[in-house]
């Protein structure tokens, strides 16, 4: 068929991966490579120095550098195994690549938040959100402001969970995917400024905000092109991506959510930090599943564009 070999990414090993995801969703944490991941960065964390601020730093680079090497390696082994064993490679493949990424983790955990929200069960749209998508307090948001939370996660993992792992996984195989997403696990785990993580933090959060810099610019654009599909508006999606882009702490998450606000046509607060959209009318359950459909669309234009692109190749 004339792919296109390592270290670019197979199309058709990313279809793949999407099927399984749609079918089968993410697997038990005891088996999910993130969870490993997860208690890799936590036992580096508790041995890590605490005091001042040059150690624990040093401390964050070497996790990151030292986790990514070795997610690194892991994905070249299974590029080289793919090339000796091509239907074990390939499956090995197929399954890792999986867990880089989760769209139906992600529906679902908004079709949850949606559903408590249409039942009028806000204390249970409350513990879902935060449970399943965001790390702040809940407990005092009211209806539409659990609304917002739900719809600004579900804008933002659709860079971090989806778009950046596939862009990844295309420019650099397997071992691009696998390295993006130790980053950022290390930076949802590390990257905070309280007293424990002020330091050792500051490498994680830089490595992740500078590999999403563009995934985060392509998910915007992306959100906003499937818009009409959405019932929304194009030129109100860009408007309000240029205009608000900018107003989060993170260089990054703002471009996403920013263009979903003007796209569905809602503002999306979070109280004390940023107002994207303001003027817009204020999001409500319904808009919860715009936003869920925004995605879908969203990962239908990815496998259409893999699709085409695979014909192509074979017929050429």
């Amino acid at each position: 068929m004339g792919m296109t070999a390592w270290p670019f990414g197979d199309p058709t090993v990313l279809l793949a991966a999407l099927a399984l995801d749609l079918v089968l969703g993410d697997p038990p944490n005891r088996w999910h490579p993130v969870a490993a991941m997860g208690k890799l960065i936590q036992l580096l964390w508790r041995i890590a120095p605490t005091r001042g601020r040059v150690q624990p730093f040093l401390a964050g680079l070497a996790v990151v550098v030292f986790g990514m090497v070795l997610c690194v390696g892991v994905g070249v082994g299974i590029s080289f195994l793919r090339q000796s064993w091509p239907v074990v490679g390939i499956a090995a493949e197929v399954l890792l690549l999986k867990t880089t990424f989760s769209v139906r983790g992600l529906c679902s955990a908004g079709r949850q938040v949606r559903s408590r929200l249409k039942d009028g069960d806000l204390e249970a749209a409350r513990r879902l959100l935060a449970w399943h998508l965001v790390s702040r307090d809940t407990h005092a948001l009211n209806e539409s402001q659990v609304a917002a939370a739900t719809i600004e996660s579900i804008a933002e993992n659709a860079s971090d969970s989806i778009v950046a792992p596939w862009l990844f996984f295309l420019l650099a195989g397997l071992p691009g995917a696998a390295a993006y997403r130790f980053a950022n696990t290390a930076d949802a785990m590390l990257g905070y400024r309280d007293a424990a993580r002020e330091w050792l933090g500051k490498c994680p959060a830089r490595f992740d905000d500078l590999l999403n810099l563009i995934p985060a610019r392509v998910t915007a654009c992306l959100l906003i092109a499937a818009t009409p599909l959405a019932g929304g508006s194009i030129r109100q999606g860009f408007r309000i991506w240029r205009r608000d882009a900018r107003l989060t702490v993170s260089p990054n998450a703002g471009h996403p959510m920013a263009a979903a606000a003007g796209s569905l046509g809602i503002e999306l607060e979070k109280v004390g930090h940023y107002r994207l959209g303001k003027g817009l009318h204020l999001p409500a359950a319904a808009d919860v599943g715009r936003a869920i459909r925004l995605v879908g669309i969203v990962v239908g234009f990815w496998a259409a564009g893999m699709g085409v692109w695979l014909v192509v190749r074979v017929v050429g």
